[in-house]
């Protein structure tokens, strides 16, 4: 059964890439546009990886990964952030926050991918 991968970012141009790449691979991927749509996604199917960016509207993504670290269900689930954000305190908030990994972007797809293998396999 396929993997399945949320993927919470306001750029389009990004999302859209980042989808491509994660189905090229067989991955299921659910693209959201904000922290508030993955959080509605999140209650909507089972979820096995988060991508996300932290600066984007309407729920940002630090409040993101609190919410699903506070959720009973998804309190393990990897988040991996994606961020333009790269001061060592934002990757340190971020991580203390709970995500797992923190990509700075520009982002090479290799190692998103890398990032992504590290947390869930291919199947």
């Amino acid at each position: 059964m396929s993997k399945t991968i949320l993927v919470a970012e306001d750029s389009p141009s990004i999302r859209k890439f980042i989808v491509f790449a994660l189905k090229i691979l067989s991955y299921n991927v659910i693209p959201a546009i904000d922290g508030m749509d993955a959080a509605e996604k999140l209650q909507e199917q089972m979820i096995d990886l988060v991508i996300t960016d932290l600066n984007m509207p309407n729920m940002d993504g630090f409040s993101l990964i609190e919410t699903i670290r506070l959720s009973g269900e998804y309190k393990y689930l990897p988040i991996i952030i994606l961020s333009s954000l790269s001061k060592e305190e934002d990757i340190q908030h971020g991580l203390a926050c709970g995500a797992n990994s923190y990509l700075v972007k520009p982002f090479n797809k290799q190692k998103l991918l890398y990032e992504v293998s590290k947390y869930i396999e291919l199947n």
